[in-house]
């Protein structure tokens, strides 16, 4: 199902911002209007009504350093810098010269170019700088640059007002060539300061299922995989053999294919460059953007949705498993039949049921005006085939280890036996997301699911069942009890097991 053509694609980012209002200024006699309140008194608010998650402070101190209470320190910290900052830039007026915040916890700093503002700043409880330069006259040098921007030099990556220098940086890989073009802006130079570096920036683009890629003809992703540290997507087999480039959506240059099988199967997996991130969603057109869960395979008869870069998104219920499919070039065994349409171009893109990955587009009959018959290859064989991850959203690849989870636990299995934690009765939760990882003995195939009780039963909801001994995985669910049973799939040895609940 390959076709030539162009296709677009979008991108949906959301933020949510919770505003909170301020208590009373405190103001003497003809003093000017200070902050609503002082950082401590912000700090106590903080600390009343937002305290940071075990996650976030976990994360914090993984990637930044310092200890747990210095994690939970700089969260309240910049929360109460947030509160008094924007006040005490209004105090200053022309003479702000920028804040920031510094040290493992966070503290604020407020620049000045006023003298006569250095007593009044100090009574809110930040760090009071006096600099020469205010905000206001960086910002205007730094917009003189961005004008000329058609004649600066390739080398200069970047240019920036940097409030702790009280200056505008330069970035240079061509110190003397970004001198020269500082000096002929008609900026004065004392307010630039001209710094070598090895910067490269480009830009990053997402791995998304249902979105097309291109390799001479036209086809769509999967779903996101990942390798060890190399990231990438399953497609179909027929749209490439190893060595195959790709170009994404927009025509960018995008991966390699690295196995491919067809006929007999049709899958296939391509590896990315560094400008592609492979992300844990599939792009459902006018549905949306889905995430992807897991990819526990769905009974005979449920429904089931497909993502392709010609026909979008369309839906219809599993006819078969394990389907024989004859094609021209050969015979393909194994396969989902389905009753979803499919048209050339859709090749090799998503099926999903409800948030659990099912396969990818392999071929079929009929079209999307008539109605029709289509085929996809699980994806769960794919990912055991070569050997990959699949990416769930919200989940980088499965951390060494399992640290940075709000609850650990640890065990032992010899092959083909269960173990259930944090034990069989499982664990109260409410409403909200899970996050599993296992990490188990390596050369084994340990698998995690995540069971939820309904009534006297436990039905699996979401699973990490690749051919590793390593999994992680995400599910957002309703309030009740869960638990997480481990499988020694092939292989004996001792497991870690993490866990953070709602």
């Amino acid at each position: 199902m390959l076709r030539r053509s162009a296709v677009t694609a979008g991108l949906v980012l959301a933020a949510a911002l919770v505003a909170t209002p301020a208590t009373a200024a405190h103001q003497g006699p003809g003093e000017t209007a200070a902050a609503p309140y002082t950082l401590a008194e912000a700090r106590t608010l903080v600390e009343a009504t937002a305290k940071p998650s075990p996650g976030l402070v976990d994360a914090i101190r993984r990637d930044l350093g310092g200890t747990s209470e210095q994690a939970s320190a700089r969260l309240v910290n910049e929360a109460a810098a947030a509160k008094v900052e924007p006040a005490l830039r209004g105090q200053l007026g022309a003479s702000f010269a920028g804040s920031w915040v510094t040290g493992p916890t966070s503290n604020l700093v407020i620049a000045t170019s006023d003298s006569t503002k250095v007593a009044s700043l100090a009574r809110s409880g930040a760090e009071v700088k006096l600099v020469k330069n205010s905000l206001a006259t960086l910002d205007t040098a730094k917009e003189r640059l961005d004008r000329l921007v058609a004649s600066a030099p390739k080398s200069i990556p970047s240019w920036y007002v940097d409030v702790r220098s009280n200056s505008v940086v330069v970035l240079a890989g061509d110190v003397a060539e970004a001198q020269a073009f500082v000096d002929g802006s008609g900026v004065d130079g004392a307010l630039v300061r001209v710094e070598a570096s090895q910067e490269k920036p480009r830009p990053l683009y997402d791995v998304r299922g249902g979105d097309a890629f291109y390799m001479g003809g036209r086809c769509s992703v999967g779903f996101s995989v990942t390798r060890g540290s190399q990231g990438g997507f399953a497609t179909a087999g027929h749209c490439g053999t190893p060595g195959t480039a790709t170009q994404g959506y927009n025509q960018v240059a995008q991966g390699t294919f690295q196995g491919s099988s067809f006929p007999g199967n049709d899958y296939a997996w391509v590896a990315v460059n560094a400008n592609w991130t492979p992300t844990g969603v599939v792009n459902g057109y006018s549905a949306g953007i889905l995430p992807v869960t897991g990819s526990t395979q769905q009974v005979v008869g449920s429904s089931i949705c497909r993502s392709g870069s010609t026909t979008q998104y369309r839906c219809g219920t599993i006819s078969q498993h394990n389907t024989s499919v004859t094609y021209p070039e050969g015979t393909i065994t194994g396969l989902t039949r389905t009753t979803v349409c499919a048209e050339p171009g859709d090749s090799g893109g998503s099926y999903i049921s409800g948030s659990q990955a099912q396969g990818v587009t392999s071929g079929g009959s009929g079209n999307c005006t008539s109605g029709g018959t289509t085929y996809h290859q699980p994806i769960n064989e794919i990912l055991s085939v070569y050997g990959l991850t699949l990416v769930t959203n919200g989940t980088p690849p499965p951390p060494t280890g399992c640290s940075g989870y709000q609850s650990s636990y640890t065990g032992s299995l010899t092959s083909n036996a269960n173990a259930y934690q944090p034990g069989t009765s499982g664990y109260s939760a409410a409403s909200g997301v899970h996050r599993v990882c296992l990490d188990g003995p390596n050369g084994t195939d340990y698998d995690a699911y995540l069971q939820k009780l309904s009534g006297s039963t436990w039905t699996t909801v979401a699973s990490g069942t690749t051919a590793n001994p390593d999994e992680a995985f995400t599910y957002s669910g309703t309030a009740g009890t869960y638990r997480v049973r481990v499988h020694a799939y092939s292989g004996s040895g001792s497991y870690t097991l993490g866990l953070t609940r709602p």
